[in-house]
């Protein structure tokens, strides 16, 4: 895992450089969706409320890492290691994504606030999109970088 500033992206020679020029111009005005990059990495540009702690839940990837950033807005993500955790939900190939059962409340978090990113890798799970201060919409983009 990798938490920094977003001014540091180019400082990780492990992101292609393709994400980190999408990831600087994304900072400016882009359109909710997906948006294909190269080789086989893409972008998700959400927008969604924040939600309670007691509604959020683990996942993980197989296949792609994970770099989340703010747009606007505030959330907490928390994460822990997918070793030892109960999976509640298969594997979905398709989806690339499996949910575990085990409890977040009392996990470590990071929370992302515009100025900052988090590099989530296949062997970590992440519950995002809960609530920092009180429930708020955020916008958001995933940028899946193919493992």
């Amino acid at each position: 895992m990798i938490i920094d500033k977003i001014k540091n992206i180019s400082n990780y020679k492990n992101i292609p450089t393709h994400v980190i020029e999408f990831v600087t111009r994304v900072m400016h005005n882009v359109e909710l969706g997906r948006h294909d990059l190269q080789n086989a990495d893409y972008a998700n540009v959400e927008t969604y409320m924040t939600k309670n702690l007691s509604d959020a839940r683990f996942e993980g990837h197989k296949n792609y890492i994970d770099i989340q950033i703010l747009l606007s807005g505030k959330e907490k993500i928390y994460y822990k290691s997918i070793e030892g955790l109960t999976v509640a939900e298969p594997y979905n190939s398709s989806r690339d994504i499996v949910f575990f059962a085990d409890e977040v409340s009392g996990s470590d978090f990071v929370t992302l606030d515009g100025t900052n990113f988090m590099m989530i890798y296949p062997h970590e799970a992440h519950a995002p999109q809960v609530v920092s201060e009180s429930i708020s919409t955020v916008k958001k983009v995933v940028v899946k970088v193919k493992v």
